[in-house]
């Protein structure tokens, strides 16, 4: 089980599933950090995935981004409880949580494959950064103010020079993150498919593309005067990219394996998030 503890919107349910799954005489395992007094098997974090034959986050998507990075080199499952905000990954509410997991136990469940990004940032000096996205990868403007110019490809072939803010390359569940706030497209989790979107783009032609996942993404940043720039992987920044550098983005040979308890519907998800679907006609005049 993997959560922040000291929360206390995360501690009660956490000590809640915990008795729940510890009474059905089930070992529970958690990190040697976590403070919360449980009936619990305790060991280095980053061992949880090896040592579970199903993860529990219990969070928001914050959260899962995290639990997925415990998780993406095993085959284990990953089951998120919301106690976040928008809640796109961590889909089951703490009132469903101990009937849902009793669900899952009694094998009642559905499971989604979910697409990783490996990102490689290979710099003129010869060093070689490496990193893994489940969200997103995203090159984002330093503080100067000042716009970037970078080039992209798309399996060797020249798409376009952009001028802007900065380019996300999203997973079909990062398409519904930093990428959708920037204009690009929901994609259905199940595709596999690539969401490559211009952040604050200069010229308005400059617009979203959705391509097939097998294909590598090449971005090289051009020269101009005080460019600051730097890659972030799922929201935390991995360095900065400079002149001359080449940024590698490919689908990973992993995935990460999402569970569902019964009555998962990607589309009520995003009718509850997004607000879709409410008919405006009811609303009182003002």
């Amino acid at each position: 089980m993997v959560g922040r503890h000291n929360d206390p919107r995360v501690a009660e349910p956490m000590s809640s599933l915990v008795m729940h799954l510890t009474e059905a005489g089930i070992e529970v395992l958690t990190a040697e950090e976590n403070a919360l007094d449980l009936p619990v098997t305790r060991c280095a974090e980053s061992e949880l995935a090896a040592n579970a034959d199903l993860v529990i986050a219990v969070g928001g998507d914050g959260t899962m981004l995290y639990a997925g990075s415990l998780t993406r080199d095993s085959d284990v499952p990953l089951l998120g409880i919301n106690r976040g905000r928008l809640g796109f990954l961590a889909d089951v509410t703490p009132d469903e949580m101990l009937a849902s997991v009793d669900h899952i136990l009694d094998g009642n469940y559905s499971v989604e494959s979910r697409l990783l990004l490996d990102a490689v940032l290979q710099t003129a000096a010869g060093d070689t950064i490496t990193a893994t996205a489940f969200n997103d990868v995203v090159l984002q403007r330093g503080e100067t103010g000042r716009m970037v110019d970078f080039e992209a490809s798309v399996g060797g072939q020249f798409v376009n020079t952009h001028s802007g803010d900065g380019l996300i390359v999203a997973t079909p569940t990062g398409s519904t993150a930093y990428a959708l706030s920037c204009g690009g497209p929901i994609v259905e989790p199940q595709l596999d498919a690539v969401v490559v979107v211009p952040i604050c783009p200069h010229t308005l032609t400059d617009r979203p593309i959705v391509i097939a996942a097998d294909q590598p993404i090449e971005v090289r940043l051009l020269q101009r005067e005080d460019i600051r720039a730097a890659i972030a992987i799922d929201g935390h920044s991995i360095g900065a990219i400079h002149a001359g550098d080449l940024l590698t983005i490919n689908a990973a040979k992993n995935r990460i394996k999402l569970i569902h308890p019964p009555g998962y519907d990607f589309y009520n998800i995003l009718r509850s998030k997004l607000f879709w679907g409410r008919d405006s006609r009811n609303r009182n005049p003002t």
